[in-house]
């Protein structure tokens, strides 16, 4: 496509779902000036599928600091070697737009896909799994509709188990590097098996391509030959990228091994990265969620005039709200350089209750102390209910406390376990007992440990070696806070 070649065009193809769409004057007036801009106006041009991803997505999080990464890695190769940012660079990163993230380099883009597999789920094991679960059918959509124009890539912390998808995967990578190197894209007789399986996927799992492949009245089907052809090409454009910074460590892991290689090519080798990336993965959740800067901001448009005469006069808006450029990245930065505190996490609050303060002088996990004071509200809310109606409640929670008093003691034993090893003692025994049914009616394994953490507020169980809990608790007033 050429700037000549941007001359509205609104359509639709068949089968697709896919309505071309035209910018508004002012971009189209920017892609003759760009290689992003170019590549903008083929992303505006074609209606997305959906905008789901823009608001919903427990997994988001993760998304947007994959996103923050790639784009980490474009400011890396858009500095020299004194860490100044070329003045000509392009690239961007456009989130949430036909998929999660684009990248833009040069004269090229990317759609990126990114999935998060947590450890219970596994690896991908099937073509069907990358399909649809790994989002490749979906990438083929959008390829497709893009002109076959753009590199696609899937970002997983699932990795690719032996078999049909890791066999998928190789012939994915040959047939990269074949088109990398000029040669012309072909599959071997062994290799037909891997590509039937994903073009059978792919219909299966997108309707758009099912309906364009199979054809509908009067508009003929693509022919299987093609139909290949199609799948090769996109195959060729593909790349499966396997990370290990899944969503429980990507915070703790991201300042090292995405920000400090650019601190350190920028001269900033002794700052502390974290509230870097805190800058950083702020700007790219903001995108993520469209809440970006624009020219006009939110001020209305009035009498505004569509030059191009497209369906779509607010696209250059919505789009400029989702794109980080090299220099909104390198604003990010300096932000973080100067204002780090801002950005440093918010440490945790220190423990007030006296069942908290023993958990944690014991050594206990913050998780394991959350969990022990939620517990414990629980066993105050049940018993509370329980004896305002049921005159046999009180004795009931007298020999309930008494079991669990023989417990904790049983548990620390001769060689007083304490802290993390003692809370999952005690969680186990208290498990048997409701499974040999020997709790009172009514009482969870949960709403028994709950007590046991009651009974510690009352300095009646211990998480380890006795300490001057009055002390603690004293110099915690001195701070302004009361334990309870």
């Amino acid at each position: 496509m050429s700037p000549g070649d941007l001359t509205p065009r609104p359509e639709r193809q068949p089968g697709t779902e896919l309505t071309v769409v035209s910018l508004p004057g002012q971009l189209v007036e920017k892609v003759s000036k760009s290689s992003r801009g170019r590549n903008l106006d083929m992303l505006a041009r074609v209606a997305q599928l959906d905008d789901a991803g823009s608001d919903t997505g427990d997994l988001y999080e993760w998304q947007a600091a994959m996103a923050a990464a790639d784009g980490l890695a474009l400011f890396f190769d858009a500095i020299d070697d004194d860490g100044v940012l070329t003045p000509e660079c392009d690239d961007a990163v456009l989130c949430e737009w036909h998929e999660d993230w684009v990248r833009f380099r040069g004269s090229t883009m990317e759609l990126v896909s990114g999935k998060h597999r947590s450890a219970e789920v596994g690896a991908f094991s099937t073509v069907t799994a990358l399909a649809d679960e790994g989002g490749v059918a979906h990438l083929f959509n959008r390829w497709f509709a893009l002109g076959q124009e753009p590199f696609c890539r899937l970002v997983t912390t699932g990795g690719i188990k032996a078999g049909p998808a890791r066999q998928l995967e190789s012939l994915s990578r040959r047939l990269r590097q074949a088109r990398a190197a000029g040669m012309d894209l072909s599959v071997t007789a062994d290799e037909k098996l891997h590509l039937e399986r994903l073009r059978r996927s792919i219909m299966q799992h997108d309707k758009g391509t099912q309906a364009r492949w199979q054809g509908k009245d009067d508009v003929p089907g693509t022919p299987l030959a093609v139909q290949n052809e199609e799948v090769i090409a996109f195959l060729s454009a593909l790349r499966i990228d396997v990370v290990a910074t899944n969503r429980g460590v990507v915070r703790d892991a991201a300042p090292n091994k995405y920000v400090k290689p650019v601190l350190d090519r920028m001269g900033h080798t002794a700052v502390d990265a974290a509230p870097v990336w805190e800058a950083v993965l702020a700007l790219f959740r903001a995108r993520m969620h469209s809440h970006g800067d624009t020219v006009r901001g939110d001020l209305p448009a009035v009498l505004r005039r569509d030059r191009t005469g497209g369906s779509d006069p607010d696209v250059e808006q919505r789009i400029a709200r989702r794109l980080v450029t090299m220099k909104d990245i390198q604003l990010a930065i300096e932000t973080g350089l100067s204002v780090p505190g801002a950005y440093r996490l918010v440490p945790p609050v220190p423990p007030i209750s006296r069942l908290e303060i023993k958990m944690a002088q014991a050594g206990c996990s913050a998780n394991a102390v959350g969990r022990a004071s939620a517990l414990r509200m629980d066993y105050e809310d049940f018993w509370r209910d329980r004896e305002s109606g049921d005159p046999e409640a009180r004795a009931a929670r007298r020999k309930l406390e008494g079991t669990l008093r023989r417990i904790s003691d049983h548990a620390m034993g001769d060689s007083e376990v304490s802290g993390t090893r003692l809370w999952r003692a005690l969680e186990g025994m208290i498990t048997e007992l409701q499974d040999a049914s020997r709790l009172p009616a009514g009482v969870d394994s949960d709403i028994a440990l709950g007590g046991l953490c009651d009974l510690s507020n009352r300095c009646e169980v211990w998480f380890g070696p006795t300490f001057d809990i009055d002390a603690v608790i004293n110099s915690r007033r001195g701070e302004g806070m009361t334990p309870s």
